[in-house]
């Protein structure tokens, strides 16, 4: 039948802009809504070039992918699993989000939460002692240091912005995590006169779930640091009442790291007036909302 897509990775991608409230005589901020993926987050479009490139050179379904995740490349994993039929085991913080992994647990994944004082980096390793142990068994996915992470944006992000805004964009912000978004992104924006910023916690220790402090923590080997004109920090405050903001006065229901975005992005756009900064909504508020600060007073 017409408009009938043949499966779930198929409505991947092609997210709106929205745009973003600013403040008087600042310039303008727009930001890709991708919590509009069909699972849920901007790590649907990585989790799918990974998971076609295995299944184009056979890995899968024979093996049981295995990666480390904050979450969402995780609850990605697993509905691509599935629906496509493979196994998915992931290891991810105990401090993330129970909604993150009610969502994994209700696609069938088996999750091993990791110390979380060790963040990602902890999980990583975990599932590095995982793999050396059963290779027969897992297929160590790493969306760390696999390039079809930051190549999956080089080939949809990036494009999608540039058609979107048709060519106005100036300036391209983002929170670095397994940094595949600014990379791929920027490799693609870049070139084309877009400023590219990237954007990280301010602390070691922070409350952007998913999100890297470079100088302290184990950078991917994806990350390539060429792309970016600047760097910006974020506190986890500034984010926490950017999503406040955004929900009680924009009616948008966003996600952590969206607000460390949108926070960045409308810093660039008040020193500057006339630029199009473009940024990511990461993924929904309701994979948050048993975190207190939502119940307290902006």
């Amino acid at each position: 039948m017409e408009g009938v897509k043949a499966d779930i990775s198929a409505l991947i991608g092609n997210t709106p802009l929205i745009q973003i409230p600013t403040a008087a005589g600042s310039g303008r901020v727009l930001a890709k809504a991708e919590y509009m993926n069909p699972g849920g987050s901007v790590k649907d479009r990585p989790a799918l070039a990974i998971v076609r490139a295995a299944l184009r050179e056979g890995i899968l379904p024979g093996r049981e992918l295995l990666d480390a995740t904050s979450g969402n490349t995780g609850i990605a994993y697993a509905m691509l699993g599935s629906a496509l039929g493979f196994r998915v085991t992931l290891c991810l913080p105990a401090s993330a989000s129970n909604e993150r992994k009610a969502i994994l647990r209700a696609y069938g994944a088996t999750v091993i939460e990791t110390d979380p004082m060790q963040g990602s980096d902890g999980a990583i390793a975990v599932a590095a002692k995982l793999r050396a142990a059963e290779p027969e068994r897992f297929w160590h996915a790493d969306q760390y240091s696999n390039p079809n992470n930051w190549k999956s944006h080089f080939e949809t992000t990036g494009p999608e912005i540039w058609e979107q805004t048709g060519g106005q964009v100036t300036h391209f912000a983002a929170l670095l995590g397994t940094t595949g978004t600014l990379t791929g992104t920027g490799k693609y924006l870049g070139p084309k006169g877009v400023k590219i910023v990237a954007v990280q916690p301010d602390a070691p220790l922070h409350g952007l779930e998913g999100t890297k402090h470079l100088p302290t923590c184990k950078v991917p080997a994806i990350y390539d640091p060429s792309v970016q004109d600047a760097m910006m920090e974020v506190s986890t405050e500034e984010a926490v009442d950017a999503c406040r903001d955004l929900a009680r006065n924009a009616g948008l229901l966003v996600g952590v790291s969206s607000g460390g975005n949108v926070a960045a992005a409308r810093r660039i756009a008040e020193t500057k007036p006339d630029a199009l900064v473009v940024t990511v909504l990461c993924d929904s508020g309701e994979r948050y909302l048993s975190r207190p600060f939502w119940q307290e007073d902006a």
